[in-house]
């Protein structure tokens, strides 16, 4: 027998729901989402994208074909890389790469302000 759907809103007004994006930015192929963006916030903060790829649980390898394909992808370079040596290695991002991840980054957040508001608008009361 199915429930009257008033008897299945009540069982769910306990819990919290929400709407989840995920922003890909494409031309052709995909350029910029939200896995290069950790990334190169890792490398950000960790000067390495060694380090950066570790800290997320990444192969090293896997992070440069991320990075390439980006690079590729955007027309841009994203990291000024340095190699081992005396002191080591290390990575900076670009000046481009730093305006893009903080472009994508306002994005995402005001996105999200705007999906949240329109959720609650659509969903209050259903959900």
């Amino acid at each position: 027998m199915t429930e009257p759907s008033a008897v299945r809103y009540n069982r769910n007004m306990d819990k919290k729901f929400r709407a989840v994006i995920s922003v890909r930015i494409f031309s052709d192929e995909k350029c910029f989402g939200p896995g290069i963006a950790v990334l190169l916030t890792q490398v950000r903060e960790l000067h390495s994208l060694r380090a950066a790829a570790m800290s997320i649980g990444m192969a090293y390898s896997k992070a440069w074909t991320i990075v390439k394909n980006s690079e590729a992808n955007l027309g841009c370079r994203l990291l000024d890389s340095t190699t081992g040596g005396k002191h080591g290695g290390g990575a900076e991002l670009t000046a481009q790469a730093e305006a893009i991840l903080s472009a994508y980054e306002d994005y995402i957040r005001e996105l999200r302000a705007c999906s949240d508001r329109l959720f609650a608008e659509k969903f209050e009361g259903i959900l």
